[in-house]
């Protein structure tokens, strides 16, 4: 029955009960209200792959209840807060500077229910253990349902958590250990950290950052401003700054510093408050104007002769040779791995917007399959039009090669060490298109805030920027290949993954391999250019090793379906995505290609979404 009233324009001349269906506000539902584990063929098919049938017994019930708290409370309490975003309480009645950030109560019930169901817990992780269940599936399939329903709130609960808990462990005084562990009591995903490195003078560009440290017995004093960071109501932040008269005094008495650059920089815990209990020098000037991801606070914080930790061993003594009497630079603080040991914990953090991409992307599909079934034109709904078969066909197949290359880099071992920039390069991508396409599918409907689409796509929009936009990640690639020879690894997965594929297709698993041999060429030929010419040419080949590395790793579910239940459904995903990213169309552009994405549409949809609810104004 309708909640809202009937008008006069209800009963014009023109309209009737068919022409009304098409306007029926109860017809529309979307993903909120639905289960999302249970819901998700997908992502059950994963759980059983990783799980294997014991585990799956023990975690199904977890699971399910997990699924529906992420498309029930979790999804409303999402929409409440991206209408009423956190505030800034910059001064007290008289004037102190309190710098407190006012979260709204629907993130304040999202927080407290998530952090107490999460999968992450430390809790959750022995009791799974004592049941003989590997937990890390169940934590990554956590991040998969909370990223539908709110990257900013899984930004706010997870940015940073496990580099300030694992740096401060390595290297902090043992007092400060303690706090840090009794902040991070309930895991990772407590949303207590932040990680604080943008600076006006430059994002990515780390070596050009301002902000200063100074030796103040075993801890350090931070001055400087950061000019992004977001969770700007945690407790423990990870800072990098530069030191200055780490390396004692010349004889002049000037203190002497690290050099202006990226060797100079050094990651610094800093806590809200200080070890005697006061308020540390940490002012946030004000809160972000964001396009979205509202739920997290998103700040510039200044730091005011605030009480900091070198999260990196002991100053060092002055380096040979760098500079003489009267001459700053001579040293640094810590063994000059400091930025180093922290980037590799950000693979980690790639990995999490990768994942958030994926989310995007996944919710999007959701929102376009449940309106394109629920609307209707041309004399039938939309999901029964062929060319919006193709573009649901797409969105399926582009999604759950996203999943596969995002589950992979937390599950897959060995962990690649380029995997997590090829990853959220992809993923991250997706998030955005997926939702275009999902506003598309709304038409104008999509571009209205009340329809959950446009907050998808304002959402999914910072994800491609978070933690390196794309530029970065393929410098990274282009880093670890020459640094490192981390293709070769790579190239060791590509290879395993193809060959688990399943009998009966020879010719999409032909072509993958052929394109891992093509692409090892690929990459020797890049090695062998000029330097600005391979620059250059790092997008491409990036773009194409994600290609390769997707298609293999559809491949091997493929071979795992076949082994597990005979199905081939997977087979059907990997060929149509080999076929769009892997193939040469010829100059007919693949116009004349078997429609398999038309005649196995249900196969693919039903495989993707699994709607059991009826249209009750039918």
């Amino acid at each position: 029955m309708a909640s809202y009233l009937i008008e006069p324009v209800d009963r014009l001349p023109f309209g009737g009960p068919e022409k009304a269906r098409r306007y029926a506000t109860e017809r529309y539902r979307g993903a909120a209200g639905l289960n999302w584990y249970a819901c998700d063929p997908s992502l059950r098919f994963l759980m059983r792959r990783y799980l294997g049938p014991e585990g799956v017994a023990w975690a199904e019930p977890r699971l399910e209840a997990l699924g529906a708290l992420m498309g029930g409370p979790v999804a409303a309490w999402a929409e409440e807060t991206d209408r009423n975003p956190p505030r800034l309480e910059k001064y007290d009645r008289w004037g102190h500077d309190v710098s407190e950030v006012v979260m709204p109560p629907s993130f304040e019930a999202a927080r407290g229910a998530l952090v107490a169901t999460s999968f992450t817990r430390p809790e959750f992780f022995a009791e799974a253990r004592a049941a003989g269940v590997d937990p890390a599936p169940m934590a990554v399939a956590w991040s998969y349902l909370l990223d539908q329903a709110d990257i900013g709130m899984a930004c706010a609960l997870g940015t940073g958590g496990d580099m300030v808990v694992g740096l401060t462990e390595l290297f902090a005084p043992e007092d400060v250990k303690v706090r840090v562990r009794e902040l991070f009591a309930a895991g990772m995903f407590s949303g207590e950290a932040a990680q604080m490195l943008t600076e006006r003078s430059g994002g990515s560009d780390l070596g050009a950052l301002e902000t200063t440290a100074t030796p103040d017995g075993d801890a350090w004093r931070l001055n400087g401003f950061k000019w992004f960071a977001s969770n700007a109501n945690g407790s423990a932040f990870v800072v990098l700054a530069k030191p200055w008269g780490a390396a004692g005094r010349d004889q002049g008495g000037e203190a002497l510093r690290a050099a202006d650059g990226v060797r100079g920089i050094a990651p610094f815990l800093v806590l809200k408050e200080r070890r005697d209990g006061a308020r540390n020098g940490v002012r946030i000037r004000r809160l972000k104007d964001k396009l979205g991801t509202r739920s997290v606070a998103s700040g510039e914080i200044e730091f005011a002769d605030a009480e900091a930790f070198l999260l990196a061993p002991g100053a060092s003594a002055p380096v040979a040779g760098q500079a003489g009497a009267g001459q700053a630079g001579a040293g640094q603080a810590g063994d000059g791995r400091g930025l180093a040991r922290m980037m590799e914990l950000t693979n980690g953090a790639r990995l999490g917007i990768a994942m958030m991409g994926l989310g995007c992307a996944r919710r999007s599909l959701v929102e376009a399959i449940c309106y394109a079934r629920a609307r209707e034109a041309f004399g039938a709904p939309l999901y029964e039009q062929p060319l919006m078969r193709r573009k649901l066909a797409e969105l399926v197949v582009e999604t759950e090669a996203a999943q596969a290359l995002v589950f992979d880099g937390y599950l897959g071992r060995p962990r690649l060490r380029i995997g997590a920039a090829l990853i959220k390069l992809r993923a991250a991508r997706l998030g955005v298109t997926a939702a275009s396409d999902a506003i598309e599918v709304h038409g104008g409907n999509g571009y209205i805030e009340q329809w959950p689409v446009a907050r998808i796509l304002r959402d999914a929009q910072v994800n491609p920027i978070w933690e390196g936009g794309d530029n970065v990640l393929c410098l990274d690639v282009r880093r670890a290949m020459v640094r490192e020879r981390a293709h070769e690894p790579f190239f060791d997965r590509l290879t395993q993954a193809a060959e688990s594929a399943p009998a009966g297709d020879d010719t999409t698993a032909g072509l993958v391999r052929d394109r891992i041999g093509d692409l090892r060429e690929a990459v020797k030929r890049w090695h062998s250019l000029d330097a600005t010419t391979a620059e250059a040419r790092l997008f491409p080949l990036a773009q194409y090793m994600a290609d390769v590395y997707a298609a293999a790793l559809l491949l091997e579910q493929a071979g795992w379906e076949r082994s597990d239940s005979g199905g081939d459904r997977k087979a059907l995903v990997a060929r149509l995505y080999a076929r769009r990213h892997l193939a040469d169309g010829g100059p007919l552009r693949d116009i004349d290609a078997p429609a398999e994405d038309l005649e196995r549409f249900d196969d693919l949809v039903g495989g993707a979404l699994t709607d059991d609810r009826k249209d009750i104004s039918a």
